[in-house]
């Protein structure tokens, strides 16, 4: 029993290190990606702490039209800092060396997002945004006539925003 509680309390404190690491809110697929990849919690364990974790305040779950992401609070710095010291050095080495080979990725993924809504049967509009040190860049919405249309515009911006952006400047500039 005691076993247990320790290795709970020490998977809380290893998802609020994670977090306090990366210093950007992050979505649940991040964490997760994180935490999988390195075999330390599974799937619905990790899932029930995030939602405890929230529930207790001690991260916030920040819902920006739709997209979810995850940021430690001030009273999870707090508690992360009074008990850092529980975490097993292997732990902290190991997801030390995950972010500083994945930390730009992340950032990329976190600072560029797409997603559409739909407005009625042939109406989808698409907000195709990228953000740099939390200021925007760009921020456009579109109405295209099709799902496939927004998902394909969601697609292409994920994967080639930093080209798309600069040819947009380039064509209202000149």
């Amino acid at each position: 029993m005691f076993e247990d509680t320790v290795e709970l309390a020490e998977n809380k404190l290893l998802l609020l290190y994670i977090l306090n690491k990366i210093k950007l809110p992050i979505s649940n697929n991040h964490i997760t990606q994180i935490i999988l990849e390195n075999n330390f919690i599974n799937y619905f364990t990790l899932q029930q702490y995030l939602t405890e974790l929230v529930s207790s305040s001690f991260i916030k779950d920040i819902d920006n039209s739709g997209n979810h992401r995850f940021m430690i609070t001030e009273k999870g710095a707090k508690v992360l800092s009074l008990f850092e010291n529980r975490l097993s050095n292997s732990k902290i080495d190991t997801i030390d060396n995950y972010l500083k080979n994945h930390i730009e990725n992340i950032k990329k993924e976190v600072a560029v997002t797409a997603n559409y809504t739909i407005e009625d049967k042939d109406n989808y509009i698409v907000n195709l945004k990228a953000l740099e040190n939390d200021s925007i860049l760009i921020d456009i919405k579109i109405n295209v006539g099709s799902n496939k249309q927004a998902k394909d515009l969601c697609q292409k911006w994920k994967s080639n925003s930093s080209e798309l952006y600069n040819k947009i400047i380039n064509l209202l500039i000149t």
